[in-house]
């Protein structure tokens, strides 16, 4: 397979995306809005992906509940956003505790009913006043342990739909003061409390680098283009093994083209690259460009395939709502 995970332009698959996969085996693909619409027709696109793509290949959706979610009513539930969980923990943190957890396995069901294998969450980036509003109410609060606990109980419940979650953003987003979509902001102190929830952390199975530079560590590259952060910091202090992709090359925050961050974020220890546009000329440039998947890199895909499918167990959609509205009400 090809070390890239990219998105696709609408609710179909054209026929020159549908060459494109074939051509490069790329090790999965992301679904945002653009491509959902109904029930049905997500089914028949995902049959299509699924012929398409290698048998390992992932099905990646971006679903974290509140502003960030792709499956939305009337077809889907509609989901809080980690904050509102997160205000539950000063009253309650056991009743947090097991709201966060229901929310991943909720979450979780309706994509793994959808046919999706990955979903890039839990959020354990801070809460910071004063800080850009790109995070805000997708962190489950300020402190670090608070996060760390209610990021590590819905990556549980990821896990029990049998759903492979993704934390984000390594090695800490919640510090900047600028939006990595639009621009590359920089945080000059690094901060071990950004550091702690992914710490603590560090044996999930996927992780989500951040476009952000921290001058600390790194005073020329941000932290999906750094190998000094991603062997030192992320791989290292952080102690994450498992699987690293990066934040999606399209956003602002890189200067170069997506193809040439792609290498970049491969060579400075990155094992996927993910681009999110579908812009379907940059796609094959991003395709073409990455080398070959390194064999570390293809069993840290096999040992969160493993693990999510050891994890899985029943769930009762309807009855995991009711419980989540009651802990939250």
């Amino acid at each position: 397979m090809t070390p890239a995970i990219i998105g696709l332009s609408g609710p179909e698959l054209s026929a020159a995306e549908r060459a494109l996969l074939l051509a490069h085996r790329p090790a999965g693909v992301i679904l945002f809005a653009r491509n959902i619409e109904t029930p049905p027709r997500l089914a028949s696109l995902v049959a299509d992906l699924r012929a398409a793509l290698p048998a390992e290949a992932a099905l990646m959706l971006d679903q974290e509940g509140g502003r960030v979610a792709r499956l939305r009513p009337p077809h889907w539930r509609a989901h809080p956003p980690a904050a509102a969980i997160g205000a539950l923990w000063s009253a309650d943190p056991a009743a947090a505790t097991r709201a966060a957890f229901v929310h991943g396995a909720l979450i979780g069901a309706e994509a793994a009913a959808a046919g999706f294998g990955i979903v890039t969450a839990p959020v354990l980036d801070l809460a910071v006043p004063g800080a850009s509003e790109v995070i805000g109410d997708r962190a489950f609060g300020p402190d670090p342990d608070q996060v760390a606990r209610l990021g590590r109980a819905m990556a549980e419940g990821l896990l029990a739909a049998g759903v492979i979650p993704v934390m984000k953003h390594l090695p800490g987003h919640g510090r900047a003061t600028a939006d990595s979509h639009l621009t590359l902001p920089s945080v000059a102190d690094p901060c071990e409390a950004d550091l702690r929830p992914f710490a603590l952390n560090a044996d999930l199975p996927w992780a989500m680098t951040a476009h952000i530079r921290y001058p600390g560590w790194d005073r020329a590259l941000p932290a999906t283009l750094s190998p000094t952060i991603i062997r030192d910091v992320i791989r290292g202090h952080i102690g994450f093994q498992g699987v690293l992709v990066t934040d999606d090359l399209a956003m602002g925050a890189l200067a170069a083209p997506p193809a040439a961050s792609a290498i970049a974020a491969l060579a400075a220890g990155a094992d996927l690259a993910l681009y999110c546009a579908a812009d379907a000329a940059t796609n094959a440039a991003v395709l073409a460009a990455c080398p070959p998947m390194r064999a570390e890199t293809a069993a840290r895909m096999d040992a969160a395939r493993a693990r999510a499918r050891a994890a899985r167990r029943p769930l009762d959609p309807d009855a995991l709502a009711a419980e989540r509205d009651r802990l939250l009400a």
